[in-house]
């Protein structure tokens, strides 16, 4: 006589376990991961900025000439802008970030709780985990008259140490 029984094995239930507990603990990651992007959302706008800002800067100096084209290099090479990683600060008389009279730590001022700005909830935030690294070289092939700059904003996000890179070419034809 054939017994037919109906339900699972204790090997089949052990391997489904095993399929649902990796599956879960992905999902976990997954959303652990979209969080830690979710909350440094901010100092990525941040830094996206910062870079922008220095690039501009550069473009307008030479655009007004009140940098040489000689001027527009690093200080190692003869020009004003200070090399290596520099802390995010307000540019001087100069109005140029990254040139050696620059001024105090910049600060960003932050929504509150309301997320509507100009509130009294408002935060402060001193960007003091910043750096910003300028960099001007020559294209090769052009006779000086083309240079790229590499601005390279890194800040620390937690234990983690996060770089955003822009670069642009600029040419000594204003």
């Amino acid at each position: 006589m054939v017994r037919s029984s109906n339900g699972f094995s204790l090997a089949e239930t052990v391997i489904a376990m095993g399929i649902l507990t990796t599956g879960v603990l992905s999902a976990a990651a997954v959303l652990a991961s979209g969080m830690q992007k979710l909350s440094s959302s901010p100092q990525d706008v941040i830094v996206t900025q910062k870079a922008a800002q220095a690039i501009e800067a550069v473009f307008s100096a030479r655009d007004s000439h009140k940098l040489t084209w000689d001027q527009i290099r690093n200080v190692a090479d003869g020009g004003i802008f200070l090399g290596g990683p520099q802390p995010l600060k307000l540019p001087g008389p100069d109005g140029l970030v990254n040139t050696a009279d620059d001024t105090t730590t910049e600060t960003i001022t932050m929504p509150g709780k309301d997320q509507v700005l100009g509130t009294a909830d408002d935060t402060t935030v001193v960007l003091s985990n910043y750096t910003r690294e300028i960099r001007i070289q020559d294209v090769a092939n052009e006779s000086g008259q083309l240079r790229t700059i590499t601005v390279t904003v890194t800040f620390k996000d937690g234990p983690t140490t996060r770089t955003y890179t822009l670069s642009s070419l600029i040419s000594s034809y204003s």
